[in-house]
């Protein structure tokens, strides 16, 4: 369960909120287990580690060996939660995860931390930018992209539930708090803040707090405007998606990731074939980052409210 704070409103790191739901999980269900290639600390599954030591693996800088290691402990009856940073668990693992994990269908728990330009200054190698698209393309893996704290512990207790693999993308920087204290989530299921009739803008991850941002500066501007908040990438809720396009003449993704592969693609591809509309995607535009400060970054790669608002005014402008 989320504490009161983050229900109040709480600037959180959805890795934060990751490792306490996970020491808290691991209380109820000793199914659970947990595995870190030597980045315990920034993953926070430490907190685990020091609750449950005879049941986390630290597996070193060994990607590869640390996922084959889950696809088995998947097959003994346990639920392994392997974690490492995006870069590394999607990229150097990608292999491993395809053929062990995806082609087996093993109920093994990706959870990557330190995703997105968000990063850093840590700089363009720590950033990953790609991890959606790299897993969206994998059969049977289900990918989850929380937009704040409440949110990502409500993700891990419901992935827990669900047999099968699953990939969710965390954060190293704080983020506003942005869900309503009566929110549920469910896997495949998108929240719907409201459906404009003007444009309608669908966002994930830190990009929910900036649509949100946007909604209010271009309503006040005479412009209706929507926001759904996609966590789930895949499945996508398509429901949610033909009402949004059904009920305005823009959609506009939003996303601190590649905008081809991730959520835009993944909203292009579905509405090309089922209601076209016209769809402007908002992420890093096929460049790797850079080093700086998140602010500075966000603002450098153009995934600012204000950037959202620019997008939509010069459409409605035309």
């Amino acid at each position: 369960m989320a504490s009161r704070e983050e229900k109040c409103g709480q600037d959180i790191a959805t890795r934060d909120a990751y490792g306490a739901a996970l020491a808290e999980l691991g209380k109820r269900n000793s199914r659970i287990v947990v595995l870190d290639a030597d980045l315990s600390g920034s993953t926070k599954t430490a907190k685990f580690a020091k609750a449950f030591p005879d049941r986390f693996f630290n597996m070193g800088i060994s990607e590869q060996d640390m996922i084959g290691t889950a696809g088995g402990l998947s097959l003994t009856g346990k639920i392994p939660f392997a974690s490492t940073f995006a870069i590394f668990e999607t990229g150097r693992a990608w292999e491993q995860i395809r053929q062990t994990i995806c082609y087996s269908r093993l109920n093994v728990k990706l959870v990557a931390t330190h995703a997105g330009i968000t990063v850093g200054e840590d700089g363009a190698s720590h950033q990953a930018l790609e991890d959606v698209a790299l897993m969206r393309v994998l059969p049977n893996m289900v990918v989850i992209v929380p937009s704040d704290g409440f949110e990502t512990r409500q993700v891990i207790d419901a992935i827990a539930e669900y047999e099968g693999p699953v990939y969710v993308r965390l954060g190293r920087a704080k983020v506003p708090a942005v869900m309503p204290p009566d929110y549920k989530f469910e896997i495949g299921k998108a929240y719907k803040f409201r459906i404009g009739s003007d444009v309608n803008i669908i966002a994930s991850g830190i990009m929910v707090s900036a649509a949100l941002q946007a909604k209010e500066i271009l309503i006040k501007e005479g412009i209706d405007v929507g926001v759904i908040n996609m966590s789930t990438i895949k499945p996508l809720d398509t429901q949610a998606l033909l009402e949004a396009a059904k009920n305005s003449n823009l959609i506009i993704t939003a996303e601190e990731h590649s905008i081809i592969g991730g959520l835009g693609g993944a909203v292009s591809e579905f509405l090309s074939e089922n209601h076209p509309i016209t769809v402007k995607r908002i992420g890093i535009k096929d460049t790797f980052g850079g080093s700086g400060k998140p602010d500075e970054l966000l603002k450098l790669y153009g995934l600012t409210a204000e950037d959202i608002v620019k997008t939509v005014t010069e459409f409605m402008s035309k």
